[in-house]
């Protein structure tokens, strides 16, 4: 079986029921698109557990790329004398990244050992862009966002990490004329499009953002092969 989910958020007793939920065997696969990290306090507890299944494949999301962008500073011990010593681009990314739910992370990331922090941005630098799987005949392009400036004529190597993790699709404009082809994003919480915490359908595009970190939200998780629908 193949599954999908998106947009943990840190929400690691969430992660862990749907785990349970799932009951991931070993010749299943999970793809995680994105936004594990940040606003609540159990990002690097669901990392942890990510890194042990070799059959859960982690995908950039906005966050993930924001981190990244800031790992100099915070394997660092942040002082005054530290972030005078820095370029003004760098001091713009972690301010972007403290705006955007960081300091749970932050605070996290500094209790790891060394060495703990060390794996940690090794496994997320092995994050992909997106990934592309097949199901019962069916693509599945998995991004965490979209594809920004979309073009049926550009190969997906063409695009930018931002367009992947940044850009959020129209709804009303299907991607591709195949209608075997489907794409499976994360990033939109389905709260915003529906006002409902369900995954959403439409033109081939599959979101699964259902807003585990918001108080009426809920962590969605999809099995392509059965497309029965998981939440807790």
């Amino acid at each position: 079986m193949v599954y999908v989910m998106s947009d943990i958020h840190g929400m690691y007793d969430k992660y862990i029921e749907m785990m349970d939920l799932i009951d991931l065997k070993e010749n299943d696969s999970l793809y995680v698109l994105g936004d594990i990290v940040d606003r609540a306090n159990g990002s690097m507890k669901i990392l942890k557990d990510m890194m042990k299944r070799p059959n859960v494949f982690g995908i950039f999301g906005n966050h993930e790329l924001m981190m990244a962008d800031c790992f100099n500073i915070i394997t660092q011990e942040i002082t005054n004398e530290l972030l005078d010593n820095f370029d003004e681009e760098a001091l713009i990314k972690l301010s972007d990244w403290m705006n955007n739910g960081a300091f749970q992370t932050i605070q996290e990331f500094k209790k790891l050992s060394k060495e703990e922090q060390k794996d940690n941005i090794e496994y997320l630098m092995e994050f992909t862009a997106y990934e592309e799987v097949t199901v019962n005949g069916k693509d599945y392009l998995l991004v965490h966002a979209g594809l920004g400036d979309f073009s049926e004529e550009k190969s997906l190597d063409e695009y930018d990490v931002n367009d992947f993790v940044w850009k959020r699709p129209d709804w009303d404009i299907p991607y591709f004329a195949d209608s075997n082809k489907f794409v499976v994003v994360g990033h939109t919480p389905t709260l915003g499009i529906t006002g409902k915490p369900e995954i959403f359908y439409k033109n081939n595009f599959i979101a699964i953002d259902c807003g585990a970190c918001f108080e009426n939200g809920m962590l969605a998780c999809l099995c392509l092969d059965t497309m029965e629908e998981f939440y807790v």
